[in-house]
């Protein structure tokens, strides 16, 4: 059952964050079981899970209403994680234990590496990097000695780009040789920042380690402000597609 919840809730939940259902519409428990073939049960529980992710709201009397995240909730959501993330580098650099730490590391970086010199920004490339990425922050909010660390990022996780070593693809670099370098110009910095914050670690310097996870962090950041910039309302849904897990090449 655990897992039909948690299923039920991801399809609802997707379904709000593209804009399914709108800004305030009421969601029925008679309506999700009709539209997703499913028990009362289940469904309920999904609405649990949404109504603590803050994506619906209890209405009054029974029901709940749509609260579809917005930019800025992802912005602020966003630099809370790079401040957590910022946190659990600096307590590994600290922690006797470090050394443990870095084999995975230094895993993820080489991965990263081979995929950034063959420049396969296809979608296994791309695949492959987000892994490789992934193993990285995944390890680091792991093995910093903080279960509360990884346990808060894990409740962000639900929104768009929020999950742990998630990692975003500008589009434009589909559109010439020029952009595609700088898309791999952009990703051999943040291996760089990788290969700093690894570095960090092994000689034990928490200071280094927190400061180049904070800038690495608010790459993030600087992409959201990127996308705003093109001139067109930026939607949740667009960085949704932006997002490594859902880009593909032969998509416009």
């Amino acid at each position: 059952m655990d897992s039909l919840d948690s299923d039920l809730a991801t399809r609802i939940r997707n379904d709000i964050i593209h804009g399914v259902y709108a800004e305030g519409e009421r969601l029925s428990e008679a309506q999700l079981c009709e539209a997703h073939g499913v028990s009362r049960t289940p469904v309920r529980l999904a609405l649990r899970i949404l109504e603590r992710e803050g994506v619906i709201a209890r209405g009054e009397g029974r029901g709940y209403t749509i609260q579809t995240p917005t930019i800025s909730d992802i912005r602020q959501a966003v630099q809370v994680r790079g401040h957590l993330e910022s946190l659990a580098a600096r307590l590994l650099a600290m922690s006797p234990d470090r050394a443990e730490s870095l084999p995975d590391l230094e895993r993820a970086i080489d991965t990263m590496d081979a995929m950034i010199e063959s420049g396969r920004l296809d979608d296994p490339g791309i695949r492959q990097m987000q892994s490789g990425n992934e193993l990285f922050h995944s390890t680091i909010l792991k093995n910093c000695g903080n279960q509360y660390a990884a346990y808060a990022c894990k409740q962000l996780s639900h929104l768009p780009m929020l999950a742990t070593g998630t990692m975003v693809f500008d589009r434009a670099i589909l559109q010439s040789d020029e952009q595609m370098q700088r898309g791999l110009f952009r990703l051999r910095i943040g291996n760089a920042q990788h290969k700093v914050i690894c570095d960090a670690v092994r000689k034990g310097d928490p200071v280094r380690a927190q400061n180049m996870m904070s800038e690495h962090a608010h790459t993030m950041l600087e992409y959201i402000e990127t996308f705003e910039d093109r001139g067109k309302d930026l939607t949740v849904s667009d960085l949704v597609a932006y997002s490594a897990v859902n880009f593909t090449i032969g998509s416009a």
